[in-house]
């Protein structure tokens, strides 16, 4: 990391796929690094390596106040002790209105899931995500990338070269490779294949995420996928707006989160992010019976001691009204 004022915000995000933190110098807001790894199913371990990089400053920076967000960001506020946990909805759209203040619609497509965002006055008024479907995610592109034998960071470059993509079906994964295969069977360029793969995905994203949302220009694309520029071209074709791509694409939902915890006033938790590097942690969950809820709660220990419960809709174990 390079060097940083003496006091920062970081903002983290934790999804399935990648873990991404974000760093702001507390004096003028500017991001003055950025983390992104890949979770591999291990968000602890993920976490650390973050918290490895960031504790590597000399000296080590003071974190004024920190957030986290994405599908772990309960976890990742347990281990760094936070309570600004904010959903993906409210950090991407900060981030995208900072970026660009005039902002209308958000497009937002990740590993395992996509979003898409109504902006109005600064503010998200309306949304949609897919966490179900992956032929409108980044895993789509990723299986078929390895199918084709080509690394998923070339497909847009490849996707520009061709001016005849190849119909595919976009319905689904196993459609689409059911298809994909059929085109280069009997012949079909790589690149049309290519091509085609990047105007499903659009097409699949625009009739299920998109349906029944007015796309207003300004548009801003943000999320991993937003580096392919085959996709880039899809969208600007199939909607008929120019799609700005985020400078911070990548960390938008960390960058969002890094704002937000910048944005909230008084007294903040004591980060304890660095404890993670020398402390042993591990998470097990239980079905607690105190009523017909049954919840299942989930229970982060560090050295062999519980420190930190949540899951439960109540709030008897997290809010420590339980002896445990």
């Amino acid at each position: 990391m390079a060097s940083v004022s003496s006091e920062i915000f970081i903002g983290i995000d934790v999804g399935s796929v990648t873990t991404k933190m974000v760093v702001l110098d507390a004096d003028n807001l500017e991001m003055v690094d950025s983390v992104y790894i890949r979770t591999s199913g291990n968000p602890l371990i993920s976490l650390r390596i973050a918290m490895k990089r960031l504790a590597g400053t000399s000296p080590r920076p003071t974190v004024r106040a920190a957030a986290t967000t994405g599908s772990g960001r309960n976890l990742a506020a347990r281990l760094i002790n936070t309570s600004i946990i904010k959903n993906e909805i409210t950090t991407h759209t900060l981030a995208a209105v900072k970026t660009m203040k005039e902002v209308r619609t958000i497009l937002e497509i990740g590993g395992q899931d996509s979003k898409i965002i109504i902006v109005k006055d600064g503010m998200a008024r309306d949304f949609a995500m897919n966490t179900v479907c992956a032929a409108g995610t980044g895993s789509f592109l990723d299986q078929q990338s390895s199918r084709l034998g080509i690394k998923v960071e070339d497909m847009g470059e490849i996707a520009l070269s061709s001016d005849n993509p190849a119909p595919i079906s976009g319905r689904c994964t196993v459609f689409a490779e059911t298809d994909m295969i059929h085109k280069q069977q009997i012949g079909i360029p790589m690149n049309d294949i290519i091509a085609g793969l990047c105007r499903s995905l659009v097409r699949n994203y625009l009739n299920s995420v998109a349906r029944g949302k007015l796309i207003t220009a300004p548009v801003l694309f943000q999320g991993g996928v937003a580096a392919n520029k085959g996709i880039v071209r899809e969208f600007e074709e199939q909607t008929g707006h120019k799609c700005h791509v985020s400078p911070y694409y990548g960390v938008a939902g960390a960058y969002g989160a890094a704002l937000l915890a910048s944005m909230v006033e008084g007294k903040r938790e004591e980060f304890r992010g660095f404890e993670m590097l020398d402390g042993n942690y591990r998470i097990d969950s239980f079905v607690c019976k105190k009523c017909e809820e049954r919840c299942s709660v989930l229970r982060l220990y560090r050295d062999g001691k519980p420190v930190s419960f949540w899951n439960d809709r109540c709030g008897i174990y997290s809010t420590g009204r339980s002896a445990h």
